[in-house]
């Protein structure tokens, strides 16, 4: 068979819908300054799906670092992998002011997130040792524990007993290859909002013998006293080996980094294939990043702000009568009752008719018979756009109910 005709056989589980679904339900445009209120198709709507957690994307003090470091840098500059040419003190500066942030010895920046992730699993283990990983991990870590050539064990999600199933087996093996094991969960689970089940695990480390590895995306900058994260809100930021978190969530920003002991970063920087082979990160983006550390660092309201609009969203749909699962983190899912067909329409008329932007999540991500609508406050929503958003869901809900979009006339 031709390679593409087999891809254009089968599309996948999401291009398959591509013929309906480009442009309003997968990659629509939202236009206009970062902000609660956006441009959707001419007209503006009340956006729920912005990773801007700290309102950071256009606060002033960060505009103006940005536009001053593109206007002095450009884009360009450094030149090169940071290990042959990239390097400036402005990188390191920021690596060491993050290790110190997340209460770590060191750090490596990351020019990608998920990019990065996969980076480090590759890097920190070889083909004797195993990985046991939480089953509802980001896809970052799946493809990085895909590509790992030892075993790997999965265990069920946030289930302590399952994972220590799973540590006895890979006990059992690494007694057998002489290697390592390796456990990774996340932070804030980005889809559940719930968190990893940390001090749980952290407690299982001295009888197991393994190294903890966690993708704090959406806990960097949201949780803990200073932000330090979900190891810092859980009080086991030490049991905590290697820490990563993204740029792209609470520092509206690109990039990543890692944070561990000085020798494990050592070994990182040298050993990350990812960052070894590839253009360093603009310097533009590195002086932007360290403005927005600053702010975290010196600014808790924003971080007060963000949980006042969480505090009050997730209340108010508590109050209402709304599903929203076992979320401890910002991350705000709606779980209603429906089917794909329901999920079109309902979205439709909650964008269309309510003004209300907010992502939609269906199968496979969630069972068949569940529509999820993910919500991200953030700390420059108001609490009148609360206000607004939860009577839209009363409405919608009731539609839903009465099932009155199995027949919809809804359209974009």
């Amino acid at each position: 068979m031709d390679l593409f005709e087999k891809l254009l056989a089968n599309r996948g589980p999401l291009g398959s819908h591509s013929h309906y679904a480009h442009g309003y339900f997968t990659f629509p445009k939202l236009e206009g300054e970062i902000a609660p209120r956006m441009t959707f198709r001419g007209k503006q709507v009340l956006t729920w799906s912005l990773n801007n957690y700290l309102g950071l994307a256009n606060h002033p003090e960060v505009r103006k670092a940005d536009a001053d470091a593109a206007a002095e840098f450009g884009m360009a500059l450094p030149m090169g992998a940071r290990i042959m040419s990239g390097n400036s003190n402005n990188h390191e500066r920021l690596e060491n002011e993050l290790a110190a942030f997340v209460q770590k010895e060191d750090a490596f920046l990351l020019n990608f997130g998920y990019q990065g992730v996969v980076s480090i699993i590759d890097a920190l283990v070889d083909r004797h040792d195993v990985i046991v990983y939480d089953a509802e991990s980001h896809a970052c870590i799946i493809d990085g524990v895909r590509l790992h050539q030892g075993k790997r064990y999965v265990y069920q999600h946030n289930d302590i007993e399952s994972l220590e199933k799973q540590l006895q087996r890979a006990t059992r093996l690494t007694n057998e290859t002489g290697g390592a094991i390796l456990v990774i969960t996340e932070g804030v689970f980005g889809m559940s909002g719930n968190l990893g089940k940390l001090q749980e695990i952290v407690a299982l480390k001295e009888k197991y013998g393994f190294r903890l590895f966690i993708d704090d995306a959406h806990g960097f900058g949201t949780m803990g006293k200073t932000g330090a994260g979900t190891g810092e809100h859980l009080g086991v930021q030490d049991g905590i080996d290697i820490y990563f978190s993204t740029f792209a969530k609470s520092m509206a920003s690109i990039g990543a980094f890692v944070a561990s002991n000085e020798q494990v970063i050592e070994y990182l920087r040298y050993n990350m294939r990812s960052q070894t082979y590839a253009k360093s990160l603009p310097m533009t983006l590195v002086v932007g990043a360290l403005k927005r550390l600053e702010l975290l660092r010196t600014k808790p309201e924003l971080k007060d702000n963000l949980w006042k609009v969480v505090n009050a969203l997730q209340s108010g749909l508590r109050e209402k009568g709304f599903n929203i699962g076992t979320t401890e983190s910002c991350v705000t899912p709606v779980l209603l009752n429906g089917q794909i067909p329901d999920a079109t329409a309902l979205t439709l008329d909650l964008r269309e008719n309510y003004n209300i932007f907010c992502s939609i999540v269906v199968y496979p991500v969630v069972p068949k018979d569940v529509i999820m609508l993910r919500l991200i406050p953030t700390a420059v929503h108001t609490l009148d756009d609360v206000a607004e958003t939860i009577a839209a869901f009363e409405a919608i809900s009731a539609k839903l109910d009465k099932g009155l979009y199995t027949k919809s006339s809804v359209t974009a």
